[in-house]
């Protein structure tokens, strides 16, 4: 199965441009069967005031960013992650929406809101896996990363691949994933933005990680990028690290206080 990803800059509040940039950027990763963009890749991240996230936010199913990704996927006959602004009734949520050959798939609520994110947007409350057939896939919006709870949940619902769209503005993600993905046994796409708004500005250094926590590919910091790896999901089913340890065994379940 080949996966990737789309580094790349949006254009600050103007979705018509970034959609028309996105799908010049997935002509170049026909290849791929899974590849994820950036969060919030249609309008961009750093917003001043509630109005400029009303005016984009869009219905998961029939919003003209999730309209173009189910037809490019469909003409593609391959599955597009992509982060934006989801309104869901009088609430906005930061939001990735999963689409593939046969249209709109699943759209996920970003539970781990940063900073100035919860001026506009609503936590999400629940994680979940998407069976694709070929594999499985969890989802993940940046800051999700942060706490190992959301990553190890998501291994034991049996995800096999991370879909992961981030904005990342710190430097900690990229070999944290590292960790995230050795501990849980997954892989991972990381896909970041580039470029700067208001002052804010983004590390790029997008990431497929292994399921060894081997770093099979990181982008530039500062450059667009389209990029495939190929991977093997079945190698995230097994949980063995040798002939008598198992990381899904030998979680001592009865010691653990997550409160």
């Amino acid at each position: 199965m080949k996966i990737g990803y789309i580094q790349m800059e949006p254009a600050f509040l103007d979705r018509e441009a970034n959609l028309d940039h996105a799908a010049e950027m997935l002509e170049k990763a026909k290849d791929a069967d899974i590849i994820v963009l950036p969060e919030l890749f249609n309008t961009g991240y750093n917003f001043q005031g509630k109005k400029e996230v009303n005016a984009l936010a869009e219905d998961a199913e029939t919003g003209v960013t999730s309209t173009l990704l189910q037809e490019i996927a469909k003409e593609n006959d391959q599955y597009i992650a992509a982060g934006y602004a989801e309104r869901i009734g009088d609430k906005i949520y930061n939001s990735q929406l999963l689409v593939g050959p046969g249209g709109f798939i699943n759209s996920y609520q970003k539970v781990h809101l940063f900073c100035n994110e919860k001026k506009f947007f609503e936590p999400g409350k629940s994680i979940g896996v998407i069976d694709l057939g070929e594999a499985r896939v969890g989802q993940m919006v940046c800051f999700d990363w942060f706490f190992p709870e959301c990553m190890r949940t998501l291994m034991l619902k049996g995800a096999d691949i991370i879909l992961h769209s981030a904005n990342l503005v710190l430097p900690y993600c990229p070999n944290s994933m590292v960790t995230r993905c050795l501990e849980n046994r997954v892989f991972a796409v990381t896909c970041n933005r580039i470029g700067e708004e208001h002052g804010l500005g983004f590390i790029g250094m997008s990431q497929i990680t292994a399921t060894d926590g081997g770093i099979m590919h990181r982008a530039p910091e500062s450059s667009e990028e389209t990029w495939i790896e190929e991977v093997n999901p079945l190698l995230a089913r097994n949980k063995d690290m040798n002939e008598l340890n198992n990381i899904i065994r030998d979680r001592a379940v009865g010691a653990y206080d997550l409160r």
